[in-house]
Formats: C-alpha cells, structure tokens, sequence
C-alpha cells in the first residue's frame, strides 16, 4: 500500500460508523467475520473489530453509505484536502456544475458486469486463500503431533474454533469448488473432510462444543497413518491380509495420537470410529450406529465421499455426481440413513465439482450450492462467445426456464466444452456465506 492510499483509506478504529465498507488486512483466522470485507451494518461488528487489537484499518469511501455527519472527517479525505492547490474553499454553485454523463445502456450492461465479474473473482480468491491457510496449519498440526503433542491439540482446537466462527452465523453457507487445491492430498482431504462434516454438523443444530468435537475429530481423522510406512497409508484392492490388518492399525494409532494430544474424548471417539459402519461391517470394533457417535456417523460418511472423489489412485476418481450416487445406492446398510439423507439434501444431486449438461443443450460444471438450497446450483456455462475469465457465474436458482439435463463425465464432453471448463483431477471444497445472487447472473 504506498503512501497516498494509506493516508486517506486508513481509518482509525474509534472512528468507524455503521454503513462503512472495511478490509481487515489480517490472516483469516484472526477475525470471526465470514469476510475480511464488508460493510459493517451493526454496533456489535463494531465491537468486535474494535476487540481484534488494532489501531487502524483500511476502508472505501466509495463502497460505504452516503457522505454525511456520520462519516465526516474521520481521518480520511477531506473538504481541504479534495480542492485544488489555492482554489478558493467555497463550492462549487450547482448551477456551474457538469450534468451527469448519459451512458448508453451497453455501456451500463458492461460496467455492470465488470463489477460482478470484480466480485466474483475476490470472492474465489478469498476462499482459496483460506483454504490455503487452512491446509498449511493443517499440515503443521500433523508434523507436530508426534513430537509437540499438546502444541498440536491446540493447534487443531484453535483452526476448528476459527472454521466455526465462520459458519455459525445467521446466513445460508455456499460450498464453493476451488479452482486450485492448494497443500499436499493429506491435508487437502482432511480439510474437505473437515469442512463438509462442520456443514452437517450445523445442519443437524449441534452445539458449539459438540461442533468443536467434530472439527478437531475430522481434522486428524487420519492422523495415524503417520505410524504407518508409505506403501500401506491407502487401502489397495491387491492388499494381502496382512497388509489389510497393518492399514486398518491406523484407527488404534490415531486414538493413541489422541491421548497423547489430550484431545476431548468426543474428538477422540471420530478418529475411534470413522470406518465403523452402520451395519456392524466397519473396522476396527465392528460397531454399528447404535454404538457410534454422531460425530463419527457424520465423518463416515463424509470420509467415504472424498475418497470416492480424491483416491490415491486418480485413474478410479469418480465425479461428485457418481460418487454421491454410489453412496446413495450402496451405503444405506453402510451409514446412518438419516444423515446420508441430509448429506444428499446438502449436497445438492449435482455436487460441485460435477460436469453436466443443461436442459438448453449446453455444457457447464458446478461451481457452488447453497447449502440450504441445493436443487439449483451456481454453474460455470460453456459460452463459446465469452473468454472464459470472463464468464459469469450462472445461478440456476434465479435463472427461469433453466436446468440440469444429466450428469456427464469429464471424458465424454466435448473437446471445447472440456477445454474450456477445465475440471480438475483434484476435487477441493471450501465454504462462503450465501451472497444475494448478482443481477448479471440471470442472463444466461
């Protein structure tokens, strides 16, 4: 930031008002906002940045309500300081002043999608960033669990503590598909594990100490593959029995992780239980639902569905589509019917992540469901005419007359429709509150 900015877009804590737009240049973890900018609509938000513990922060004259008392001469850009150098301080007489410019209707339809397009791509960038964040401190909690115990429990108790601050707020979640999954396939599974079990948990109304359980259980589901050597950390089909019974040791290691860690006994029952199955068929006690936590019934399920779609192997990935197909038609005797329910209804019948065709013919990839509303996803729409960095998003929900046809494998789109949609070996999720969809994103 060089000078000139910082010294009219810097305001001073004491001075913020209701109606300022604010960026709180700061890692996402140090501040329980959804965003790291927005405009602040209550006394309370205020408080709250006021209690983070700095002096100043940035803010946009432009994006922030009205120029009244309310906002006068609070650090920023003043009368003085906007005139020119010996221009009298009187104003400028209305009558002597420009008429607004008349611009031309394609002109607004194009500075309008300028700035959805603006928007859209901060609010892609954010998540990834987060998501980085999250997969590096992932990361870090696992390189400290066997040498730093209690440095990692509370390493994971604090980034399940900033993903709840994030979510548990009075809005719909967006699960967003991220364009690039940062962090190696560890931390990125257990990141989406994470994350998807936290959006269950809250569908489900869990209490905040039991969504903490889940955040910390999910977040080292795995984390005692780190006693085992590199050749049995995934399951294989061509397993001999003994490999198979060095694999399945990983659920007893992760609970010997756990107390050294000192984890709660709810986190410590997820890294127990996450391939019990409802049926008794599970490893490594055979427990069946009556014997599982809610916690481990919802990790599961969810860890069955990110290896279904992220396996060790890339050749056997199925798309989310398949995937949650596959879990609908095999896993009823496999988990708990009641939370494979509300994990489809969340998910939406096409994932993000899922390429399909739309009932115009037309080929796209879903890039977003809103997590209370998942029957008419955000889509990314093969538009031949458009580049695609400059492609809307297309919100079927808003979007009359507009839906999804059939679910199609990558594979099988065509070359152009693969080439521009471009989806990735990799499936990564992450999460947003649900935005009023954007004016532009009607037209399709």
């Amino acid at each position: 930031m060089n000078a000139a900015v910082a010294s009219k877009d810097l305001i001073e804590v004491v001075d913020l008002r209701v109606g300022m737009f604010i960026h709180l240049d700061m890692g996402w973890m140090s501040h329980p906002f959804p965003l790291g900018s927005f405009k602040i609509t209550n006394a309370e938000q205020i408080a709250t940045i006021r209690s983070l513990g700095v002096r100043r922060l940035r803010w946009s004259p432009a994006q922030s309500d009205g120029s009244g008392d309310d906002t006068a001469g609070l650090g920023h850009a003043t009368d003085f300081d906007r005139l020119e150098p010996g221009a009298d301080a009187a104003p400028m007489p209305a009558a002597e002043a420009a008429p607004p410019e008349v611009q031309s209707p394609e002109v607004i339809a194009r500075n309008r999608h300028k700035r959805a397009l603006g928007e859209q791509r901060a609010a892609q960038l954010l998540c990834e960033r987060q998501f980085a964040e999250a997969t590096r401190d992932c990361k870090q909690l696992s390189e400290l669990a066997q040498n730093k115990p209690q440095e990692a429990r509370k390493q994971a108790e604090a980034l399940s503590k900033a993903l709840l601050d994030k979510m548990l707020v009075n809005q719909d979640m967006c699960i967003r598909l991220l364009t690039d999954a940062a962090g190696d396939k560890a931390s990125a599974h257990a990141m989406n594990v994470t994350v998807i079990s936290l959006l269950m948990g809250r569908s489900f109304g869990l209490t905040e100490a039991d969504m903490m359980d889940l955040g910390v259980g999910a977040m080292l589901h795995d984390i005692g593959k780190l006693d085992l050597p590199d050749r049995v950390r995934h399951r294989d089909d061509q397993f001999s029995g003994a490999e198979l019974r060095f694999y399945e040791e990983h659920a007893a290691n992760g609970v010997a992780c756990a107390r050294r860690m000192g984890l709660s006994p709810g986190a410590t029952l997820v890294i127990a239980q996450h391939h019990e199955h409802a049926d008794g068929s599970g490893f490594p006690l055979r427990l069946n639902t009556d014997r599982m936590t809610a916690g481990s019934r919802i990790v599961a399920l969810v860890n069955r569905y990110d290896n279904l779609c992220n396996p060790h192997v890339a050749a056997k990935a199925l798309t989310p589509h398949e995937s949650l197909s596959l879990l609908f038609a095999q896993g009823k005797t496999k988990f708990d019917t009641a939370i494979l329910g509300a994990f489809i209804r969340m998910m939406g019948v096409y994932p993000a992540g899922s390429t399909v065709q739309l009932t115009d013919d037309r080929y796209a990839m879903v890039v977003g469901v809103n997590s209370s509303r998942p029957l008419k996803p955000r889509v990314l729409v093969h538009e031949p005419k458009v580049p695609r960095d400059e492609a809307l998003i297309v919100d079927l929900e808003t979007t009359h007359g507009l839906g999804i046809r059939r679910s199609v494998r990558p594979m099988q789109l065509p070359v152009a429709s693969l080439d521009y949609l471009a989806p990735r070996p990799r499936v990564a999720y992450f999460f947003e509150a649900a935005a009023l969809p954007l004016e532009d994103a009607v037209a399709a």
